[in-house]
């Protein structure tokens, strides 16, 4: 795409008030600073529709580990580079369902996009994303639309399933699903993979982090949300495969 193309593309986004409902709300953390689980996010890019980078004071940045299938070799310390010719932020070596090295009441904002899906127990995850928010905090929630991906085989998760995993203290090297994503998995839209690598690289989750423990819907979603203490403010879907939630720390 050349410049013309992507001013017209641009232009022709502004002026689709569906969009521009989520680009209007990203102006609204202008100068805020946030904290993102799993990132860098395309979506929260400047083309994108949630701008949020563009707008935001500072934002730090969590990785399960100093090495992922997806930002390769990182490093603790102030390296997290969420978006070129912005301020870098904190880059956090954690878990995303305990935040151990982050602070409480420290953020004005919290992003997760397509991290939740990848967290064993994502009550817990949320529990702690809540705590780590200042009162009155907003999370920005993307997950994958199951119609869309090579999850369209799998039934929607239930939240009484995912409340018991919270009361029974799941953790991260559950494999209750494996067996779920190995049967059903679409490989025609994963075409990276074969039969093989897929199941090896479900069996070896605990390293990768690649499985897909958890399928949502927005009815799902803000069940989740309201009993973790967040008020959602806004849904939308956004091609190719995002569900979009925007929320309010309540409690």
């Amino acid at each position: 795409m050349n410049g013309k193309e992507s001013l017209i593309t641009r232009i022709s986004w502004l002026k689709n008030p569906f969009k521009r409902a989520t680009i209007d709300a990203a102006k609204t953390f202008k100068g805020q600073t946030g904290i993102e689980i799993g990132g860098p996010s395309k979506p929260f890019d400047l083309r994108s529709f949630f701008p949020v980078y563009l707008y935001a004071g500072k934002i730090d940045g969590v990785n399960f580990s100093n090495t992922t299938v997806w930002e390769g070799n990182i490093k603790e310390g102030d390296s997290y580079q969420y978006s070129a010719n912005r301020p870098k932020g904190h880059q956090y070596i954690d878990e995303a369902a305990a935040l151990a090295s982050v602070p409480d009441n420290h953020y004005d904002f919290l992003l997760s996009c397509h991290s939740l899906e990848h967290v064993a127990n994502p009550v817990q995850a949320l529990k702690r994303w809540n705590a780590v928010l200042k009162p009155g905090g907003r999370l920005c929630l993307i997950l994958p639309d199951k119609r869309y991906t090579f999850d369209h085989n799998r039934p929607y998760t239930a939240f009484e399933h995912l409340l018991q995993d919270y009361r029974n203290g799941i953790t991260e090297q559950d494999a209750t699903h494996f067996d779920e994503v190995i049967r059903l998995h679409d490989l025609t839209k994963d075409r990276e993979q074969t039969k093989a690598a897929l199941i090896d690289r479900t069996q070896n989750n605990y390293t990768n982090r690649c499985v897909h423990h958890h399928v949502f819907s927005f009815e799902l979603i803000g069940q989740l949300l309201n009993y973790c203490g967040f008020k959602v403010d806004m849904t939308r879907e956004f091609a190719p495969f995002h569900l979009f939630t925007l929320a309010t720390k309540t409690n």
